[in-house]
C-alpha cells in the first residue's frame, strides 16, 4: 500500500504528468488548425495548373472599307491575350472543342470553360460600326461557365479568374475599337467625333456572362454535401473502430469497462491477438453495412438527392470498412499511441487535403502530395461522382474504389503480419507487473 502511494505521489508531482496530455492535444491541435487555415485563406495566391477549357469558336469577318478585303478575327487575339496573361503554372488552360469541354465538365476534371463564340469578330464588328452609324447595336459576347459540380470554391475562383482576366482583354478591345472608330471617322467625317455613349460603351465593349454549366439541384449544400457525406465515412470508419476496439477488449477482459460508478473487469478471455483482430475486423465489416445504409436513409430522408442509392450504398460500405479495419490494425500494432497515428492520418492531415472545400489545385503544394494517398481525399472523389457525376467511373469513382481496396489491403497486412509475430514470440496481452517485466 505504502509502494502505491509513493507511487501516485510521484505521478502527481511529476510536471510530465501533467504536461504530456497538454502538449499532445496542443501539437494535434495546432498542426490541424495550421493545415486547415493555412489551405483556404487564400486559395486564389495558390494556385497551382487549375484545369480551364478555353474554347475559341470566332470564325472572324471581312473589315469594313477595306480594300482590298482584309480578314479579322479577334477571337484569336483575345485567346492569345489570354494565354498570355495567365501564369501557365497557375492554370492548366486547355484549348479544346466545346463538345470534348462539356464531356470534361460532365466527369468533374474541369472547373470551368471561358467560351468566345462563333460571331464575335462579326459582333464587334457591327459594334464599332455603331460608333458612326446610327442604330441598335449589341455588344459581343464571352460567356464563362462555371461547374459547380466540381466543388462550390472552385466555380467562384473561375469566376474571379475570369472577370480579372476578361476585364483586361475588355480594356485592351476598347481602346483598340476607339482607334479604329476615329481613324475612320478622320478619314470619312473630320467634322465628327465619338459621341459620350459611344465612348463610355467603348471602355467595356464586351459583355462577360457568367453561367454554371448543369447547376445543382436542391439539397446539395451547395455542393457541400459530397465532401461531408465523405467525411461522415471517415468518421464512421475511424470512430467506429475506436469505439468497437475499446467495448470488445472490455467484454474480453482485456480492459476494464467503467459505467457510471461502476468498475467492471472481466476475466481475461483466452484469444490470441490475431484471433482478438479477426473479431473486431468482422464486427467491422457488419457496422461498416449497416451504417452505410443509415446514411443513404438519413440522407434521402433529409432530401439529399442521391440518383445512384446502391453505387452510394456499396461505396460507403466499402469506404467505412477499408478506414475501420486499418485503424483496428494500427491500435493493434501500436497500442494506444495508434490511436494518435489514426487521428493524424484520417482527420489531422485528411481534413485539408480532401479537396472537398478547397480544391487540390487552390491548395499548398503540401496538400497535393497528401491528396495522393489520403483516404479523405479518394472517398471525397468517390462520393462526388456518385452523387453528382452520375457514378461515372471516369468521373474518379474507379481510381477512389481502386485506392480503396488497395489501402483495405494495407490495413489487413499490417494488422494481420504484425499480430502473428506477436503471438508467435509470446507477447501475449495480459497485465504485466513488476515482477513479470524483471523477470
Amino acid at each position: 500500500m505504502a509502494d502505491e502511494t509513493n507511487s501516485r505521489r510521484y505521478s502527481l508531482r511529476s510536471p510530465f504528468f501533467w504536461a504530456a496530455p497538454i502538449v499532445a492535444v496542443g501539437f494535434i491541435m495546432s498542426l490541424l488548425a495550421g493545415l486547415y487555415l493555412g489551405g483556404m485563406l487564400d486559395p486564389v495566391n495558390n494556385l497551382n495548373k487549375f484545369p480551364i477549357a478555353l474554347i475559341n469558336q470566332d470564325e472572324g469577318d471581312t473589315l469594313p472599307n477595306s480594300d482590298p478585303p482584309e480578314h479579322q478575327n479577334f477571337g484569336d487575339e483575345i485567346e492569345a491575350g489570354l494565354l498570355d496573361g495567365l501564369d501557365p503554372e497557375q492554370f492548366d488552360i486547355r484549348q479544346i472543342g466545346i463538345a470534348e469541354a462539356r464531356s470534361e465538365l460532365s466527369k468533374g476534371n474541369l472547373y470551368g470553360t471561358i467560351v468566345i463564340p462563333s460571331d464575335f469578330t462579326k459582333r464587334t464588328m457591327i459594334l464599332a460600326q455603331g460608333g458612326v452609324i446610327p442604330g441598335d447595336i449589341e455588344q459581343p459576347i464571352i460567356t464563362v461557365q462555371t461547374n459547380p459540380r466540381a466543388g462550390t470554391v472552385a466555380a467562384n475562383i473561375v469566376d474571379q479568374v475570369g472577370e480579372r482576366a476578361l476585364g483586361q482583354v475588355n480594356t485592351t478591345m476598347g481602346e483598340k475599337l476607339t482607334k479604329m472608330v476615329t481613324d475612320e471617322l478622320a478619314a470619312t467625317a473630320p467634322d465628327l467625333e465619338l459621341s459620350g455613349a459611344t465612348s463610355i460603351l467603348f471602355e467595356n465593349p464586351i459583355e462577360v456572362r457568367t453561367v454554371q454549366y448543369d447547376p445543382l439541384p436542391d439539397g446539395t449544400g451547395f455542393g457541400l454535401s459530397a465532401f461531408y457525406y465523405a467525411l461522415l465515412i471517415i468518421l464512421a470508419g475511424f470512430t467506429g473502430a475506436t469505439i468497437i476496439n475499446v467495448l470488445v477488449d472490455g467484454m474480453l477482459g482485456f480492459l476494464p469497462t467503467e459505467v457510471g460508478p461502476l468498475y467492471i473487469h472481466r476475466e481475461r478471455a483466452d484469444y490470441t491477438r490475431f484471433q482478438t483482430l479477426l473479431i473486431k475486423w468482422a464486427i467491422i465489416t457488419v457496422m461498416a453495412l449497416i451504417v452505410s445504409a443509415l446514411y443513404l436513409w438519413i440522407g434521402t430522408a433529409l432530401g439529399m438527392p442521391v440518383s445512384n442509392p446502391l453505387a452510394l450504398w456499396e461505396f460507403g460500405a466499402l469506404a467505412i470498412t477499408a478506414v475501420g479495419v486499418t485503424s483496428i490494425s494500427v491500435m493493434a500494432v501500436f497500442g494506444n499511441l495508434g490511436l494518435l497515428i489514426n487521428l493524424l492520418v484520417f482527420i489531422v492531415l485528411g481534413l485539408p487535403s480532401s479537396g472537398g472545400t478547397i480544391p487540390i489545385e487552390a491548395s499548398p503544394p503540401l496538400f497535393g502530395f497528401l491528396a495522393e494517398f489520403e483516404p479523405m481525399h479518394q472517398v471525397y472523389i468517390g462520393a462526388r461522382a456518385i452523387l453528382f457525376f452520375g457514378a461515372q467511373g471516369d468521373a474518379g469513382l474507379i481510381h477512389a474504389v481502386w485506392v480503396t481496396l488497395l489501402g483495405l489491403l494495407v490495413g489487413l497486412l499490417v494488422g494481420g503480419i504484425t499480430t502473428m509475430v506477436y503471438d508467435r514470440r509470446g507477447l501475449h496481452r495480459r497485465i504485466l507487473t513488476k515482477e513479470s517485466a524483471d523477470a
